[in-house]
């Protein structure tokens, strides 16, 4: 006959007789567990709270002064196009010429949550994709058993999700500005986020190191020509699996409205300045050529002018134009040019 110090009668649900050991056992064990469920639901809530603050962090900037015009619809409706087909849009095109602005409004245009990155050289892999943002070493040591003593180290990381991690994730659209400012290595990533719709977090080391691409993802990338100092050419297997659209500068009355919406000139004045800036740009080298940004430059710098003390609208354009002057005799080269400009508009 086998003695058994225990019973399996029960009262409410509760053994009768329980050892010491196995009362303190159970004890730790529900505690363990209530400590785990508390955990995971402030986890949970920091984890939502840092979404928010990540996400606000890389949102497009809201578009202001947007000018809708026949032109530009019809670009953005061929954006529109190519994302419904299924193909990130690249737009190439010189400085100034509103791809940014276009960008951000055809993404906004989609109906889904916008996040933004600009490129540059220092971007990497890591600040598209994201990193473990700190490390945590937690030792926990177990005294619910006299004279038994459990110890034991955790390590705890937390990773932190980057613009194209989320876009992939949660099927927001990603506007990559700027792009080829970027190293190439640093974009191979997009290569089967891309093609085979699988996002490679090659830092992250855990089940979750592949993220399938959310149906909903989109992307839209801008560029610089090549023949722009600090443009790299992307790799060829990455163009291929875009679209890639050529945007030059817009017409003159396109070009005029914009100025009109940005700075509130009457339209007389506002014409004047985009028919200065035009004549210059057939004048200079395609890097230097003034876009419609340094029309509304002018016109801000005409709205701001001091009624009692008028500035030479000469001045406004040299000031603008100077910005791209590589040396005195570029310089008083450029200043010509406006003058030349302005002596045609008489």
């Amino acid at each position: 006959m086998v003695y058994t110090p225990t019973h399996p009668r029960k009262v409410r649900g509760l053994l009768v007789h329980q050892t010491q050991i196995e009362k303190n056992e159970e004890k730790a064990t529900k505690g363990e567990k209530r400590k785990q469920e508390v955990e995971s639901i402030i986890h949970q809530k920091e984890s939502e709270i840092r979404q928010e603050d990540i996400e606000a962090s890389y949102l497009v900037p809201e578009v202001e002064h947007f000018v809708d015009t026949p032109e530009v619809r019809e670009l953005g409706d061929r954006i529109k196009l190519w994302i419904d087909a299924g193909y990130p849009v690249h737009l190439i095109g010189p400085t100034g010429c509103g791809k940014t602005t276009l960008a951000m409004n055809t993404a906004v245009e989609l109906g889904r949550p916008v996040v933004w990155i600009n490129g540059d050289e220092s971007i990497s892999t890591t600040d598209l994709i994201g990193g473990y943002s700190q490390l945590e070493k937690e030792s926990l040591r177990d005294r619910y058993v006299h004279n038994v003593f459990k110890g034991k180290d955790i390590v705890k990381v937390e990773w932190i999700d980057n613009p194209l991690a989320l876009a992939c994730k949660y099927g927001y659209t990603l506007v990559y500005n700027e792009f080829s400012r970027t190293m190439p290595v640093a974009n191979n990533v997009l290569l089967s986020v891309f093609e085979e719709g699988i996002l490679e977090l090659p830092t992250k080391f855990s089940q979750e190191r592949y993220i399938k691409v959310h149906p909903d993802f989109n992307a839209i990338l801008t560029s610089n020509s090549v023949e722009y100092a600090g443009v790299h050419r992307p790799q060829d297997a990455l163009l291929d699996r875009m679209v890639g659209m050529y945007m030059d500068y817009y017409s003159f009355d396109t070009e005029v409205k914009i100025v009109i919406a940005h700075t509130g000139l009457k339209k007389h004045d506002a014409e004047r300045i985009v028919k200065v800036v035009r004549a210059l740009r057939e004048k200079v080298s395609d890097t230097q050529k003034p876009g419609t940004r340094a029309s509304v430059m002018v016109g801000r710098g005409l709205k701001a002018l001091d009624s009692q003390k008028p500035a030479s609208l000469e001045n406004l354009f040299i000031d603008v134009m100077a910005t791209k002057t590589s040396s005195p005799a570029d310089f008083l080269e450029k200043q010509n040019l406006v003058r030349d400009a302005l002596l045609a508009l008489k």
